[in-house]
């Protein structure tokens, strides 16, 4: 959640390290585009199964997009730093879905992932 074409961005440096972990990505953000080999959508596409979020909005942009995450049920949300949001994070797991602070960068470039 929040993709973004511009190389700088963790984002997208996060979906090119996924990609290149094997990892297999949907990327979302607010505009569409390409990174790599992944379309960025605007909207989360129905009827997929998500294994992990890795979020990079900011708590006020998370806001429009919380129940539909919720409703997923991914196993897990990864909040990476700067869109830390306990509330969510609380919300979340009261549905089952395990939440960590951590950067999805480092943890796909240690194993943790």
């Amino acid at each position: 959640m929040g993709a973004s074409t511009k190389e700088e961005r963790y984002s997208n440096m996060a979906i090119r390290s996924l990609r290149q972990h094997g990892q297999p990505v949907v990327a979302v953000g607010l505009r569409e585009g390409r990174v790599s080999d992944v379309p960025i959508v605007k909207a989360i596409p129905d009827g997929t199964d998500f294994d992990t979020v890795t979020m990079y909005l900011n708590t006020h942009n998370q806001e429009p997009w919380q129940q539909a995450l919720l409703a997923l049920k991914p196993k897990r949300i990864i909040f990476n730093p700067g869109a830390e949001n306990r509330e969510f994070a609380k919300q979340a797991e009261a549905v089952g879905i395990e939440t960590v602070e951590a950067c999805t960068l480092v943890m796909l470039n240690t194993g943790q992932f």
